[in-house]
């Protein structure tokens, strides 16, 4: 990327990010698209001034959270964090602001049940809370299967225990399917929300995902 030799505003720097993700993510089909991104948006920046945070840094990070997931960059962690800094590096961002969003970025992942993922910065526990939102509730049923799908895993197979991961590295490797997700991550983040609004939105979220486990789980057993 060649670096911008004008100082931008920024307004224009996040109008120039918005426009490079939603290039980066044209045709995802794993419920990792730009929609994706622009719910997060939404939430962190309600969350954000709730929380009376740097809704810049908040933005930003929003936008840029999955530029390069490690799901679909051979499980490398650090793809997004380098992906994000160049690009913010092209547009002349200060460097204490790359270093902020770039931190966000890099802990913002969810990595196992037994794996505890801090987030330093309130900016930081915004962002992850409205990424988790994203995750569960209805929407995020319908992105969990869409990514199953994806991943060629199994809808359900009563046989495969769900796993409570003590390693990320056993997180990124094991072999699960999409109703075990829900176990091994889904219906744990409503206990792991950062903020008080993420808490309160996740209850709900929450609640409607074990009503659909219910029914699939008396569907799939012929109890209904």
């Amino acid at each position: 990327m060649v670096k911008s030799e004008t100082v931008l505003s920024r307004e224009e720097i996040l109008r120039r990010t918005e426009a490079f993700i939603r290039e980066q993510l044209d045709g995802d089909s794993s419920g990792h698209d730009w929609w994706h991104i622009a719910r997060v948006r939404v939430a962190a920046m309600s969350i954000g001034q709730a929380e009376q945070v740097d809704l810049y840094i908040v933005e930003l990070a929003a936008l840029l959270h999955d530029v390069a997931d490690w799901k679909f960059h051979g499980g490398d962690d650090m793809a997004g964090p380098k992906a994000a800094r160049a690009w913010l590096e092209s547009l002349s961002v200060e460097g204490e602001t790359i270093d902020h969003v770039c931190e966000i970025i890099a802990t913002i992942s969810y990595k196992g049940a037994q794996v505890a993922t801090p987030m330093r910065t309130l900016e930081g526990r915004v962002v992850q809370d409205a990424d988790r939102l994203d995750a569960i509730g209805a929407v995020g049923i319908a992105r969990t299967f869409a990514y199953g799908g994806h991943a060629g895993q199994a809808m359900h197979d009563p046989t495969l225990a769900a796993e409570a991961h003590a390693t990320f590295a056993d997180y990124k490797s094991k072999r699960t399917s999409t109703i075990n997700h829900f176990y091994e991550k889904l219906l744990l983040l409503k206990d792991r929300m950062n903020t008080a609004a993420g808490r309160r939105l996740a209850e709900e979220r929450h609640a409607f995902m074990e009503t659909f486990l219910r029914q699939f789980d008396d569907e799939w057993n012929g109890r209904s």
